[in-house]
């Protein structure tokens, strides 16, 4: 605006495209800013700090579109199936070994060919769920794949067999290892140690 002539001239400039941009995005941003500083929904006013927003929880599911919460859904749910089914398959094969060593030690007479490549680690009964257990460490020292049968027993300290089960590995590479858990029964009190009866390779 100026005055000449006791006249007053209004001079309008045009925005450059760039300047224009600018202005409409500190405008986007100063009305985002007011409507945050208003109101809360108890009621009370509501304020942040000068330039230090806070954002606190995070949004009800009532706001997330529809489509969103049925994917997340939708996978949790095949997750959950993906697991299931994992562990049915470990089981399952867990069994078909056990079932195999079951075989093979049915026919052996003495300990067996393959003690000397078995260890033992006994577990706590508290971290076994109440159980008698132990970690049997199968390693094939033989030069060609093999598969392997295990009797543990579980005796008292009089040496008595309080317990005993199979577990077994199959297709161990050269040098490779297993290391299937024995469980027995639950436990009664009574102090036990695990021992290898017989070990067999085949």
């Amino acid at each position: 605006m100026t005055n000449t002539g006791g006249r007053t001239t209004l001079r309008t400039h045009r925005l450059h495209p760039l300047r224009l941009a600018a202005a409409t995005a500190l405008l986007a941003v100063t009305a985002t800013t007011v409507a945050a500083c208003g109101s809360s929904s108890d009621g009370t006013s509501a304020s942040n700090s000068p330039g230090r927003p806070t954002v606190q929880g995070t949004p009800p599911s009532s706001l997330l579109p529809s489509a969103l919460l049925s994917s997340a859904s939708a996978l949790a749910s095949a997750a959950s199936v993906q697991a299931s089914a994992f562990q049915s398959s470990v089981s399952a094969e867990v069994s078909r070994a056990n079932a195999s060593a079951s075989a093979a030690l049915a026919g052996v007479t003495g300990t067996g060919n393959a003690v000397s490549d078995v260890t033992l680690t006994g577990v706590p009964v508290a971290q076994s769920g109440g159980h008698r257990a132990a970690v049997v460490t199968i390693t094939n020292s033989t030069s060609s794949a093999a598969s392997y049968a295990v009797q543990v027993e579980f005796v008292d300290a009089s040496g008595n067999v309080v317990d005993t089960t199979v577990v077994g590995a199959t297709d161990l590479q050269p040098g490779a290892k297993a290391s299937p858990v024995a469980f027995g029964g639950s436990d009664s009190g009574t102090a036990t140690t695990p021992r290898v009866a017989k070990a067999q390779r085949y």
